[in-house]
């Protein structure tokens, strides 16, 4: 029996696994790229990469704990309880090292009936809710925690907001992993309650309702399972504290706040502000940053974008969002969605599934920006850019004029 079940910073086996990670993971014209201010240029076309994107350092930390928990425990059944990030191939690579998925409903005894003292549990870089933590320490099994960092900051916010009598009005999407262990944090506490709000329309009903009250049920009806159980917005909005789920658009999330806090000082005044109303900054540098690179990318001026990252991730869809707004931009799950010149599988922001476009690469001089969602490695996009000269008729050597 081990005398350590409970892994929160790593297991000691990092320079083991570092060539392995590498073969996995490693760009090699992505780090040809960044030598040379983020840009490529072959023939007529011209490649910018943005100057933050990729793997953030909690993905890069989660990661290597689960390479490092395989490599600890090379005999024993290694879980997780979902993705461990929102990568598709990131995910398969797990299964094919032998790290199995836990399926089931969220936060039940079932999900994990199968799971035994000598089992090892991955907790992914979204965390895990206060019952899904509580479930498997009774089963006393073997824990890697990756949670990442600035998840664990929204926690303690979310926790001190709840032990003060303040509801925490969280800017993210209830279904979320990472929301849904935020959530659990505000409960955990007697009388602690949450109200998420997807987005700034979402959050114009809560302050609608802070300003001038309403009907309880009408905004019960519209919010579900949004809402704490037991949830009454004449009693629970009167004293708000303010957090998002870390991968959230920044400046949506410092709108909502201030948003909150206007519509609190307009129901109670100024001097009663302090008593009712609370804010952290809980937004993820990693967020921001990759935020501010595609806005700086796009501002630069690029012919068309191409966004790389999982369809669920939500990071990566607020990077294809704010893309979009400035003109033709493609969100892809994987680099083999780069069908040819012809073709590419996307999926336009506001849509659930992915379509196809047919034409979608110009003739002629182009300039093609790409960024990466911060749960994408960088063989990601270094496979995009190879397909990409392809497409062009040019080889990597033609590349080889910037060394």
């Amino acid at each position: 029996m081990e005398t350590v079940r409970h892994y929160q910073r790593g297991l000691g086996l990092k320079a083991e696994i570092q060539d392995t990670l590498g073969r996995d993971y490693k760009g090699v014209l992505v780090e040809l790229a960044r030598r040379h201010g983020h840009r490529l240029s072959a023939g007529d076309l011209t490649l910018h990469l943005a100057k933050e994107f990729g793997f953030c350092y909690g993905v890069d930390r989660a990661v290597e704990y689960a390479y490092e928990a395989r490599t600890k425990f090379p005999e024993r059944r290694i879980f997780i309880t979902g993705e461990i990030i929102h990568n598709p191939f990131v995910n398969a690579r797990l299964t094919q090292m032998g790290i199995q998925f836990l399926t089931g409903e969220y936060g039940t005894d079932g999900k994990f009936a199968g799971v035994g003292e000598e089992d090892v549990v991955l907790l992914p870089a979204f965390g895990v809710s206060v019952g899904e933590l509580d479930i498997l320490k009774k089963r006393g099994s073997i824990l890697v925690d990756t949670t990442c960092g600035s998840v664990m900051n929204v926690w303690k916010n979310v926790e001190r907001y709840a032990r003060d009598g303040f509801t925490s009005v969280i800017h993210g999407k209830y279904w979320h992993e990472e929301t849904k262990a935020t959530m659990s944090r505000a409960t955990a506490y007697p009388n602690g309650h949450y109200l998420v709000v997807r987005d700034i329309p979402e959050a114009e009903t809560a302050c609608d309702y802070i300003k001038n009250g309403g009907a309880p049920d009408a905004f019960l009806a519209q919010f579900g399972p949004a809402c704490s159980p037991g949830f009454d917005p004449d009693r629970h909005l009167g004293r708000i504290g303010v957090a998002n789920q870390t991968t959230m658009l920044s400046s949506e999330s410092l709108a909502i706040e201030a948003m909150l806090r206007s519509a609190t000082t307009g129901r109670y005044g100024e001097v009663e502000l302090s008593s009712r109303f609370r804010a952290f900054d809980t937004i993820c540098s990693a967020t921001q940053e990759r935020q501010d690179a595609v806005r700086d990318l796009v501002e630069k001026g690029v012919d068309l974008m191409i966004v790389i990252g999982g369809y669920n991730s939500s990071n990566t869809t607020h990077l294809a969002e704010m893309a979009a707004a400035h003109g033709p931009t493609y969100h892809v799950a994987d680099s083999e969605c780069l069908v040819s010149a012809d073709e590419i599988r996307h999926k336009p922001p506001g849509l659930e599934c992915e379509v196809v476009t047919r034409q979608w690469l110009p003739e002629g001089p182009l300039t093609v920006g790409l960024t990466a969602g911060a749960s994408t490695p960088d063989v990601k996009v270094d496979e995009s850019i190879r397909r990409l000269l392809s497409f062009r008729g040019l080889s990597i050597e033609a590349l080889n004029e910037l060394d």
